[in-house]
């Protein structure tokens, strides 16, 4: 007799994997605050220059370096009188944009390279690898010097130059995660079924490798913010009057003994956000490892 005879109640169901992991990450405090920070820096991104009463880019002679909280300004102005308020929440729009647009670059060309290198083995293996250990020896400072040369500076450039040094190392992940996954008995009874090897890389390895990926990707947004406001500080990166967490921060560099808060403030939107991706990525890191289910 089934449990639904005896007790009148349909028979619980088991938690999926994913159910379990997002239980997980939801116990992790550190990884649902760093969901909610995150979750309000992003509408701060999407909505504050709309909801600011001057745009980003506005000139005003007569409000130059005015303090927090002072003639409207709740965040102050930088040199050129310009809101650093809405000029934050345009900065953190452009280099969260860089940062996800990058990492998706180097996730699409990464998980492919290196899922494809890492199942197809042998000679094409070997050569594939050597080409990534080559890109890796380019200073990443002089190929992005090198673009600029060659094709102008523009944001879509620098979106290409970071994607394009992000995806060496998701690559060698991928790889070394395939190696592992190869040899499990489902992808033996793929081929016994006689799917192709593209078959085998698409619709088996690939979603069997989206939890240490997820994890990466958390790790790799905040490390392409970092390099574009390192490019950025270098003055390779967005160019004015666009604004960016990094050129805020080289500007209030140079300012703050005139107007601290031009670099307390991006400084610290900066921080959290590099903080939150971090702290999720943890999270992510637990809640997908086996050995603590």
């Amino acid at each position: 007799m089934t449990e639904t005879v005896l007790t009148g109640r349909p028979a619980a169901r088991g938690r999926s994997l994913t159910d379990d992991a997002i239980a997980r990450l939801l116990a992790n405090r550190a990884a649902t605050a760093s969901l909610v920070v995150l979750v309000l820096l992003t509408l701060f991104a999407l909505l504050g220059p709309a909801l600011t009463p001057w745009p980003y880019d506005q000139v005003n002679k007569a409000d130059v370096w005015v303090p927090p909280l002072t003639n409207g300004h709740l965040l102050g102005t930088d040199a050129l009188g310009r809101d650093l308020l809405a000029r934050l929440a345009m900065g953190l729009r452009v280099s969260l944009a860089i940062g996800l647009v990058a990492t998706l670059v180097s996730l699409l060309i990464g998980v492919a390279w290196g899922a494809t290198a890492g199942y197809l083995g042998g000679v094409v293996e070997e050569a594939m690898m050597r080409i990534v250990d080559v890109l890796y020896a380019l200073p990443f400072i002089f190929f992005v010097i090198l673009l600029m040369v060659a094709f102008g500076s523009n944001i879509l450039l620098i979106f290409v130059a970071i994607g394009a040094v992000e995806w060496l190392t998701m690559s060698r992940i991928v790889r070394g995660q395939t190696l592992s996954l190869k040899q499990k008995e489902f992808i033996e009874a793929a081929r016994a079924a006689g799917l192709g090897r593209l078959g085998v890389v698409v619709r088996h390895i690939i979603p069997n490798l989206l939890g240490p990926v997820a994890v990466y990707v958390t790790l790799t947004i905040p490390a392409v913010i970092l390099a574009e406001s390192f490019l950025s500080f270098l003055g390779l990166g967005v160019q004015p009057p666009m604004a960016s967490l990094g050129t805020l921060i080289s500007a209030g560099a140079q300012d703050m003994e005139m107007a601290w808060w031009l670099l307390v403030f991006p400084s610290l939107a900066m921080a959290a956000t590099l903080a939150a991706f971090n702290f999720i990525g943890d999270g992510l890191r637990d809640a997908l490892d086996p050995k603590d289910r």
